[in-house]
């Protein structure tokens, strides 16, 4: 190849990286940040305080106390899928069931202080999945004939560890 051709060739290859990084930034929303900007916060910058769950279910033990054995529903506001279930129960769900089965605190679903709020679509992500484990719990195990006759602890069910193991996203396969 002659040096001209091999020129040509470099200056097509330096083109085409520079429209994909253009591509990449831009696609980005021009937020790209290089290793270094992510490492090295602004020297002004306050970190934000992390989350402490173990303070604030007991922040709200506390500010249930005595209504524990009441629905979920009438103690808490916006309360869904438990409102039937006693509010003291309702926040180890949470906390066990939830966060654990997920890797997550309070705050993957929840606006801190505002449990509430609609802000965050993690929640309604929730419901529905919730709502799916009842529905294969309750409907499709069922009809499975190899699990007839399994009672108490022996019945066939799934909850959110059975695909969760303590990730927000379930894996899809066995690989790395």
């Amino acid at each position: 190849m002659n040096f001209s051709l091999k020129r040509a060739l470099s200056l097509v290859v330096i083109a085409v990286f520079g429209v994909f990084s253009v591509i990449v930034f831009l696609g980005s929303g021009g937020d790209f940040k290089t290793s270094a900007q992510e490492a090295d916060p602004a020297p002004n910058a306050t970190p934000e305080p992390k989350f402490d769950q173990k303070a604030a279910i007991a922040a709200l033990r506390e500010k249930i106390k005595g209504k524990e054995k009441l629905p979920a529903g009438e103690v808490y506001k916006n309360v869904q899928n438990f409102a039937q279930m006693p509010a003291g129960r309702l926040l180890a769900v949470m906390e066990f069931g939830y966060s654990r089965s997920l890797g997550v605190d309070c705050t993957h679903c929840h606006v801190e202080g505002r449990w509430a709020s609609e802000a965050k679509p993690q929640k309604q992500t929730a419901r529905e999945m919730h709502k799916m484990v009842a529905r294969i719990n309750g409907e499709l195990l069922p009809g499975i004939k190899a699990f007839e006759g399994r009672e108490g602890r022996n019945r066939a069910v799934v909850n959110c560890t059975t695909c969760h193991r303590g990730q927000v996203i379930p894996a899809t396969n066995l690989g790395k």
